[in-house]
């Protein structure tokens, strides 16, 4: 069976071993979507 119980894995950020550079951080995540809403709701403005 995949997946595990909660708490099962690779552990995240630095500790992992594959941890390259912090672009892919759930911090850089959300502050990419947040833009991307942003840029969203200035197009949506120029448009109307």
């Amino acid at each position: 069976m995949h997946g595990g119980a909660k708490g099962t894995g690779a552990p995240s950020g630095d500790q992992n071993g594959n941890y390259r550079h912090g672009t892919a951080t759930r911090e850089e995540l959300e502050a990419a979507k947040q833009i991307r809403e942003w840029i969203r709701i200035a197009i949506d403005s120029i448009s109307d």
